[in-house]
């Protein structure tokens, strides 16, 4: 079964077609930039344009980086304001003339590296996934099971959000090496560590591509992994997630 995934993201709007019995991309991916302020109407047009791209129709999945419940979000904290309280599935879906089930991006993410991914290794005890981005995005799974909408990237740290100092997105505004950013990724998952005890922690997202980088400066009393998935995740756990909700 195919499914078209999209992972909208605070930079970039992400889509593939997915086979969601093997988790692989049918097709390259494409990506297209984020409209600027991210307001929902001009997100759903380029959702309309990804869809428009792969001469796509059928249910779709879309990864979106707020708290989601039954297709409503609640939060809004890498777009705008106006998102909070919309009926996102509706939106996307009166756009592209297409179903569409929308779920929390680092959640579709983790979904997905759960099933084909590191987590395959893992069916028992709790695993946190971190999305590592413009924010910092997370799913937590325990014996396999997903907890929906957590968000740790905005526990509290020296006074900020997490994501505002452990993010990629805060390495490369401050101009941080390697070496100085791990120490603020390190606080962080020590931290995370002592609120949830996880036997795991798999950081995803595009920084898990330079994990040589910083893994070997990181001292957390847990094993850490980069994803296997890497910036692809979003996308296949988006179209696994219409898939199981029959959209």
């Amino acid at each position: 079964m195919s499914v078209l995934g999209i992972d909208i993201g605070g930079s970039g709007i992400k889509g593939a077609i997915v086979d969601v019995e093997t988790g692989k991309l049918l097709t390259p991916r494409e990506r297209i930039p984020t409209p600027e302020n991210a307001k929902p109407e001009d997100v759903a047009q380029v959702v309309k344009t990804m869809v428009e791209f792969f001469h796509y129709e059928g249910s779709i999945g879309a990864g979106f980086p707020a708290v989601i419940r039954n297709g409503i979000a609640l939060t809004a904290a890498n777009v705008h304001k106006s998102w909070i309280g919309l009926d996102a599935n509706t939106l996307f879906s009166s756009a592209t003339k297409c179903p569409v089930s929308v779920v929390n991006d680092a959640d579709a993410a983790g979904i997905a590296e759960m099933r084909f991914g590191i987590g395959r290794d893992y069916p028992r005890g709790v695993v946190i996934f971190l999305t590592i981005g413009t924010g910092i995005g997370s799913a937590i799974f325990t014996d396999g099971h997903l907890v929906p909408n957590t968000e740790f990237g905005h526990l509290e740290m020296g006074g900020k959000d997490a994501e505002h100092r452990a993010s990629d997105a805060a390495r490369q505004e401050k101009e941080m090496s390697w070496k100085r950013w791990a120490k603020a990724l390190n606080d962080y998952l020590n931290e995370i560590h002592s609120l949830f005890w996880p036997d795991l922690i798999v950081l995803g997202g595009g920084i898990s591509r330079q994990a040589e980088k910083f893994l070997p400066f990181l001292d957390v009393p847990v094993k850490v992994l980069p994803a296997k998935l890497e910036n692809q995740a979003g996308i296949i756990g988006a179209a696994l997630h219409a898939a199981e909700q029959g959209r």
